[in-house]
């Protein structure tokens, strides 16, 4: 029988960095452990709300034209809202990506002469076009939307003086953005949404609270709309489509939130009731079936990569000990080649496009050449092994995914091994443990 090492080894891993990373391993059963038990949560979770919802073969058929009538995605849009507790929500291939359900939930509940505040500090570089940070056609700026932002502290902590003094009678819709983008503080966990949505309550009642929260559905046993945020909002190419949706993005949240949406996506007078889904539904209903146990293999990978590039002395966000809040593990290189040498792993171990070599472009939407690693099955998919990361400093690369926790543990592995190849590592560190 052919011993796994050889396996590897056959796919380009040196003994010697299949050992480092076995040894790893061997630290991490308890979390994992854990990382499992949370994944088994959630998918009872998502069961409960398909059976509570009636899910049946006819949902999976779909409708063609103008989709009135299409119980599939009607009932797919119930599941979602018992899943995030939540009164309504819109789920859509129609849709694009997560900047287009952030920037639908943005222009459908705010009106000119509006402010919008993000407590969080700046957000994903996608979003600078969409509020009109960086001049672009259509920005939330030129239909006369306002805009505000208090940084984080120096510690990560949120600016609560800052945030009274910023808050006022235009500010109307604050948005929160879990994940960190490409920045190198912490993701905020859902009880620190929670916190701060408080605290602005306190201040303006009637305020409406977004929450970006892409990369962190699943994550955690609660979501941000269970700690009192008005919408979440995200991309069913990440951690909900389970990597099976082709396309797609959700709202889920205040009913009159979710019209106003259904409203922008549609048209005014038709909201919700148009929108056919077309063949789509299955991969739909069984991707956020399966999303749990995917998000959990994709949390693994995200650990393991930190204890891996944590012991060879770069710096890693999250640390290898901190608590995870979403998929999303960034390692800060200092220097352009340790970014591309990674990505270029990431790249040699995919399924698709393995034989592609990664280099930085100029991207839509950012402010610098992106390089990004994603030979996925769904083009773009960050559910799906990928990394990327702006060529600037301080020269971090971003990683996220796996459809399984043997493919991700395979990325980390063939990472580093690209970087012991282009010199960036030293194989005589990995003795260090």
């Amino acid at each position: 029988m052919t011993h796994l090492s050889e396996m590897y080894q056959s796919l380009g891993i040196e003994s010697e960095v299949w050992e480092f990373g076995e040894k790893i391993c061997g630290f991490l059963k308890e979390r994992f452990a854990e990382i499992d038990e949370t994944a088994e949560y959630n998918q009872l979770k998502v069961l409960q709300a398909l059976q509570k919802n009636r899910v049946g073969e006819a949902c999976l058929l779909g409708t063609t034209g103008y989709g009135y009538n299409d119980l599939g995605r009607d009932t797919l849009e119930r599941v979602y809202a018992d899943v995030f507790h939540t009164e309504d929500a819109l789920v859509r291939p129609q849709i694009t990506c997560g900047t287009h359900a952030l920037a639908l939930a943005l222009h459908s509940n705010l009106r000119p002469g509006d402010e919008l505040l993000s407590p969080v500090g700046k957000p994903y570089d996608t979003l600078e076009e969409v509020i009109g940070i960086r001049e672009s056609n259509g920005s939330l700026k030129e239909y006369g939307v306002t805009y505000r932002q208090v940084d984080l502290l120096s510690d990560g902590s949120f600016d609560y003086d800052g945030i009274r003094r910023a808050i006022n009678e235009k500010t109307k819709l604050v948005t929160i953005q879990r994940s960190k983008g490409y920045q190198t503080r912490p993701t905020l966990s859902v009880e620190r949404i929670g916190s701060l949505i408080s605290f602005i309550r306190e201040i303006k009642p009637d305020v409406i609270c977004m929450v970006d929260n892409c990369y962190g559905e699943f994550v955690e046993r609660v979501e941000p709309s269970d700690v009192g945020a008005d919408m979440v909002v995200g991309s069913l190419i990440k951690n909900p489509g389970g990597g099976l949706a082709p396309i797609g993005g959700y709202i889920a949240g205040k009913k009159e939130c979710i019209e106003n949406a259904a409203h922008r996506l549609t048209s005014p007078g038709l909201g919700k009731e148009v929108g056919a889904s077309l063949g789509i539904l299955p991969s739909f209903y069984q991707g956020f079936f399966l999303a749990p146990v995917v998000t959990a293999g994709a949390l693994k990978g995200a650990v393991f990569a930190a204890n891996i590039y944590e012991r060879l002395g770069y710096q890693v966000i999250p640390d290898s000990r901190e608590s995870r809040h979403d998929i999303i593990q960034s390692v800060v290189f200092g220097t352009p080649e340790g970014v591309i040498s990674f990505c270029q792993g990431i790249q040699a171990a995919a399924p698709v496009d393995s034989h592609v070599t990664p280099e930085p472009w100029d991207m839509p939407g950012y402010d610098s050449p992106v390089i990004m690693a994603a030979g996925a099955f769904v083009s773009g998919s960050s559910i799906e092994l990928s990394a990327d990361g702006p060529m600037k400093e301080p020269y971090a690369v971003y990683f996220q995914g796996g459809l399984t926790w043997d493919h991700a543990k395979f990325g980390i592995l063939k990472s580093l091994q690209m970087l012991i190849d282009g010199g960036v590592v030293k194989k005589d560190d990995l003795l260090s443990i």
